[in-house]
């Protein structure tokens, strides 16, 4: 068997698993017998299973990145259109869908990890994914600052984690939702159809009136972050 070929069994198996059962409660063992190889064959290509957990989300995330940096640098070019809501998050919708598919249902699991990222403990995941990837979102959230109406920052970090929460939520069970659809009103949505309608109503709830009376939150002088599943960037 090639390397290469050994490397994606790998992934695959770990990437459903994952997505499947979490992060904590997938052994190298499962994982090895679902790819098919030996554990010798991960230690080689990965070293540890914190290096596979890494690895398995850069391979979506590293051409969903490159294809977003460009897009910011072609942006970046015409500085005198100021991108709306509805424009950044059709951005990222465009750079996801961009990503070259290895089964039509990489997104779905993609977005299962991230919503596992959450609400599984994995410091060392958020530190590879700033460090990898933290230029490229930093870059991508001052747009958003720009865009978004001004809240205070405590609560634009709530809202961006609602937009995150609700598109995971949508995305990792798309399969079932989409089948739904289907038996309850009789038509077919694509993945993208459902990703395009997220966008206005995301923007919305960007755009809607504060809810905070607190005044100690009013006043809190925060930078805001970006926690992507388990990167977290300042802007």
């Amino acid at each position: 068997m090639a390397q290469s070929e050994t490397v994606e069994r790998i992934l695959d198996a770990a990437e459903q698993l994952f997505a499947e059962k979490g992060f904590a409660e997938t052994s190298l063992r499962l994982i090895t017998s679902k790819a098919g190889v030996n554990l010798a064959a991960v230690n080689y290509h990965f070293g540890s299973k914190k290096a596979l957990i890494q690895a398995v989300f850069s391979r979506f995330l590293g051409p969903f990145s490159a294809s977003l940096e460009r897009e910011l640098d072609r942006r970046q070019a015409k500085p005198e259109h100021k991108a709306t809501l509805e424009e950044l998050l059709e951005m990222l919708l465009d750079q996801a869908l961009s990503v070259k598919p290895r089964s039509g249902n990489d997104l779905s699991i993609f977005m299962r990890l991230l919503g596992l990222a959450f609400s599984q403990s994995q410091g060392h995941l958020r530190k590879y994914l700033e460090e990898v990837y933290g230029k490229v979102f930093r870059r991508y959230m001052l747009l958003v600052n720009e865009a978004a109406p001004k809240i205070p920052p405590v609560e634009l970090f709530w809202r961006i984690h609602f937009m995150l929460g609700a598109t995971a939520f949508s995305m990792s069970g798309i399969k079932a939702l989409r089948a739904m659809v289907e038996n309850d009103y009789g038509v077919h949505t694509s993945i993208e159809q459902v990703m395009r309608m997220m966008v206005p109503f995301l923007a919305a709830g960007m755009r809607a009136e504060t809810g905070i009376t607190d005044p100690a939150l009013l006043t809190a002088h925060l930078r805001p972050r970006l926690k992507t599943g388990s990167l977290a960037v300042k802007v």
